[in-house]
């Protein structure tokens, strides 16, 4: 994968940089800048030394043109952080768009429109990919949350532009999980949790052959509890995952890892703020009750293995962390990682949101800014925006 350290004289280039600017707005202004901030410093870096920045990315999933997704309150927040020349194109490529790249200074920024404004866009498609080849004389992708899709303008723009590189978030990103994988200090803890076994057994079956040990929590357990026979009551089961979780069970030992289940868990009769949340010493769940966190001994055990890791990878809440109720146990994972002595590394969006929840975001190894992205590159498979940059 070639970096920006492998890239030429850019003084006057038009560098097209793929960015991942997929805020959340909120009332027509960005209400969480995570992800601009996290391209400044490939931004800045180019901007140093002397590209023409022309910047492209999606925001949401627009099925027309709605002007609620515009691009408009990121190329906005952008100019506010950067304190550079912005300017929003009228559209994402075209005669009119081009001519506006051909009158950037440098140092200047281009935000194009949305993307996903053009149905080409998802589909790769070639003359998408072309229009936006026509913008640049350079191309740079930093947008490691969209890099596992074989888009236009992640991977179809990038065989198209001969001088092409990471950025440096991108870069980080890859060197970060990679790591976890290839050369972890030991012992290397997983900690999994979020809601669907199917969604995820790809990541359990990659860490059984590598990691240490295997903390399973969140929703996801229960498939896991009920292939050993236990009730779940209400809770979150799909049939597909029992069968998921049973064939795991049964191949344990063909793997290195070993992989813990909750012994405790906080159970209510509905997901809500005002339920009267219970803590039973078991993991056998009530008819009409459904588990929503791990229990308290339970989280200290899990504490207790993350503390003695040499690496840790953390994917996924321990349960319904949004509601006071059931956020201890995530809290207390989340404190454990914060505090272990080895390399921690997160990967996914509601174990970010968790982190910046509890205030401890800036006290771990490296925090991904691509869930699906993350999954995928542990899982072991090509991410076609990393691919393209060879």
């Amino acid at each position: 994968m070639r970096t920006l350290a492998d890239l030429g004289d850019l003084e006057g280039k038009r560098v097209l940089v793929r960015v991942d600017f997929n805020v959340p707005l909120d009332q027509g202004a960005v209400a969480d800048d995570t992800r601009i901030r996290a391209a400044l410093p490939t931004i800045e870096e180019l901007r140093r030394r002397g590209a023409r920045l022309v910047l492209v990315s999606h925001l949401g999933r627009p099925k027309d043109r709605e002007p609620e997704l515009s691009m408009r309150p990121a190329a906005d927040r952008l100019a506010e952080l950067t304190g550079a020349d912005v300017t929003l194109a009228p559209a994402v490529t075209g005669p009119e768009v081009r001519a506006y790249t051909e009158n950037l200074h440098p140092g200047d920024m281009l935000v194009l429109e949305n993307v996903r404004y053009e149905p080409g866009e998802t589909k790769n498609a070639p003359e998408l990919a072309a229009g936006l080849a026509e913008l640049a004389d350079v191309y740079v992708n930093d947008a490691f949350g969209a890099a596992h899709r074989a888009h236009a303008s992640t991977e179809g723009v990038a065989r198209l532009i001969p001088e092409r590189a990471a950025g440096l978030l991108l870069q980080r990103e890859v060197a970060a999980l990679s790591g976890v994988l290839e050369d972890p200090e030991r012992p290397l803890v997983a900690v999994l949790g979020g809601a669907k076994v199917s969604d995820k057994i790809a990541v359990i079956d990659r860490f059984r052959h590598v990691a240490e040990t295997i903390l399973i929590g969140g929703a996801m357990c229960f498939p896991f509890l009920a292939a050993q026979g236990h009730g779940v009551g209400a809770s979150l089961c799909a049939a597909e995952d029992v069968e998921l979780a049973r064939r795991t069970l049964a191949s344990g030992d063909s793997g290195r890892a070993e992989l813990e289940l909750p012994v405790d868990l906080v159970i209510a009769d509905r997901l809500a703020a005002d339920a009267p949340a219970l803590t039973i010493d078991g993991v056998d769940v009530p008819e009409g009750k459904m588990g929503l966190d791990i229990g308290p001994r339970t989280a200290q055990a899990y504490a207790a293995a993350v503390a003695r890791a040499g690496t840790v990878f953390w994917n996924g809440p321990m349960g319904a962390f949004e509601l006071e109720p059931f956020a201890a146990g995530t809290r207390a994972v989340a404190e454990a990682v914060a505090d272990a002595p080895g390399t921690t590394v997160v990967g996914g969006g509601d174990s970010v949101a968790a982190l910046q929840r509890f205030g401890l975001a800036d006290r771990v190894s490296h925090l991904s800014t691509g869930g699906g992205a993350s999954l995928e590159l542990i899982e072991g498979k090509r991410l076609p925006g990393v691919e393209a940059l060879a």
